[in-house]
């Protein structure tokens, strides 16, 4: 196991990612963050304070769930039941920057389920993806507009982003 951030880094990253946006989205511009259950979730909750610090605005934020979205919802080689969580996002996302968050981008698959769960709960008039940690492996053309951490992952292993919230400790680790 090797630590690819520690507690003071994920802070820093969120930081950053937070000045991305608030310099992306402009003054007037109308926004909002969701995050992709579940430490994508978590991420976009700091990410959402830290932003409305910086730019002295209540911005809203939101939880999406993929879960019927996944592409290997019914693949014979899952072995767990998937759990389905609910949706919250409680403001319209028509006509707004969305900025989709998550902790790490490998395949692109999350994210393409993100994008469908999102068009069917509106039109936004951009999607915006920034993620904690982007390492190889793409599968699907996709790729993030903000990145904190870019890691060099073989195949094989595995990025394992840990938050106190659900864990007890900070860090991203490679396994």
């Amino acid at each position: 196991m090797k630590i690819l951030l520690d507690a003071a880094q994920i802070s820093n990253s969120l930081e950053y990612l937070a000045q991305c946006i608030a310099g992306a989205a402009g003054t007037g511009s109308d926004i909002g963050i969701i995050g992709i259950r579940s430490r994508g979730e978590i991420l976009a909750q700091r990410v959402t304070k830290i932003l409305a610090q910086k730019i002295s605005k209540d911005v809203p934020c939101g939880t999406l769930d993929i879960t019927l979205y996944r592409d290997d919802l019914n693949s014979p080689a899952g072995q767990e039941i998937p759990q389905v969580r609910s949706t919250e996002i409680t403001f319209d996302i028509s006509d707004k920057i969305i900025f989709l968050i998550d902790d790490v981008l490998y395949t692109g698959r999350s994210v393409r389920a993100a994008l469908d769960a999102l068009m069917d709960l509106g039109r936004p008039r951009a999607i915006r993806l920034a993620v904690l940690v982007e390492r190889s492996g793409r599968e699907y053309p996709i790729q993030a507009d903000y990145v904190a951490c870019s890691a060099k992952v073989d195949e094989g292993q595995f990025v394992q982003v840990k938050v106190v919230e659900v864990d007890g400790i900070d860090e991203v680790v490679v396994e």
